[in-house]
């Protein structure tokens, strides 16, 4: 009797069973497709005529060259090391570990833009810092950032135009002004993040240098509550406004100056979060939020270790801005996307070259130690 009831259900069963499967391999089928699709954009199969992350790299190499074993941007820098010590108050923001209280290990490194490694220092160059934060459980959270209040471009296009329009003319040496000027006719807003970026003082160092993550991010808290934010590293070394006189400076003088710097003493920042407002632009790097914008300090930046490039953990890491852990988010900003497939392509260019030595060596680092 029991048998003859049970096996009428598993008949009907039977054709459910198949249909979820064959429904299964279809989203699989799907996703495969989604997947493939993604990488010919991005290697250009799709569209030839569109900009690709391979065609943007190519333009920064048409720019400096090519570097063997280099970034193809902030190709010059070293290596560094500490920790992050988290106060709490971010806590109240995000659900992401890093803001819990306590320490967590920080590998970073300081660069200046540009793709050539043996660029000689100077004190108009935009000054990087790229940071991996090692959280519990094998998170990680990565953060490029640069000491300009705002980015000068609004999209990746804007980006990769101002790169065609610098390359330098073989015949000066320098980009062709008329192309430049055309460039900015075609892009106001750029001209509007200069003043901007024109209104900061210029610090003399990296060590008191104030880093800004540029884009907007959103942060997801324990309750699923989300608010956008930006944030910005503020040196806790007192300010010195770089020289403005025209004297001749070592090739590496800011380089130097912060290997010494981290061999006398730590340096340290504080980790600024940024609220917005509804109605603060997330899409748009160029424009500052307002300057009322509640400021949340959640916790110190240490970096007490400098190594050359040769020999640091950060060499071979890529401070891909979307690499982030749960509780912190991307916002809609098209930068991002674009900063993330550029880093990949230019890590994948470089990782399959021989690596060069660094201009600032070993040798450079530990001197004094």
């Amino acid at each position: 009797m029991s048998t003859y009831l049970e096996a009428p259900v598993e008949t009907e069963r039977r054709p459910l069973s198949i249909a979820i499967t064959v429904a299964r391999l279809a989203l699989i089928g799907v996703a495969l497709v989604v997947v493939a699709g993604a990488f010919a954009y991005l290697g250009g199969w799709l569209s030839p005529n569109n900009l690709t992350p391979a065609r943007f790299t190519d333009a920064f190499e048409r720019v400096d060259g090519v570097h063997a074993g280099f970034r193809r941007n902030h190709a010059k820098g070293v290596g560094v090391s500490g920790v992050f010590e988290s106060n709490g108050n971010g806590a109240r923001f995000s659900k992401a570990a890093v803001f819990h209280p306590g320490r967590v290990p920080v590998v970073g490194r300081f660069s200046l833009s540009g793709g050539q490694p043996d660029v000689a220092d100077g004190a108009d160059a935009v000054r990087g810092l790229g940071l991996q934060f090692n959280l519990p459980d094998g998170e990680v959270w990565r953060t490029a950032m640069i000491n300009l209040p705002v980015f000068p471009f609004r999209t990746p296009e804007a980006f990769y135009q101002r790169l065609v329009a610098s390359k330098p003319d073989p015949n000066t040496g320098k980009p062709d002004p008329a192309a430049v000027q055309a460039f900015l006719d075609r892009h106001p807003e750029i001209v509007q993040a200069m003043n901007v970026i024109k209104g900061q003082p210029l610090a003399s160092g990296f060590d008191n240098s104030t880093f800004h993550g540029l884009n907007a991010f959103r942060l997801v808290n324990s309750t699923g509550s989300s608010v956008p934010v930006r944030w910005v590293l503020t040196p806790m070394q007192p300010f010195e406004a770089a020289s403005t006189a025209s004297s001749v400076q070592d090739k590496n003088y800011l380089f130097d100056a912060l290997i010494a710097q981290i061999h006398r003493q730590p340096l340290r920042w504080q980790l600024i979060l940024v609220i917005g407002q509804p109605g603060d632009p997330t899409h748009d790097a160029t424009v500052a939020w307002p300057a009322g914008r509640e400021r949340v300090d959640v916790g110190t930046l240490t970096l007490d270790r400098v190594d050359a490039e040769d020999t640091s953990a950060a060499t071979d890491i890529n401070f891909d801005p979307l690499v982030l852990p749960a509780g912190i988010a991307p916002s809609d900003d098209p930068l991002l996307s674009a900063r993330s497939a550029v880093y990949s392509q230019s890590f994948t260019r470089r990782e399959g070259e021989a690596k060069q030595p660094s201009p600032i060596t070993p040798a450079d680092v530990h001197r004094g130690d």
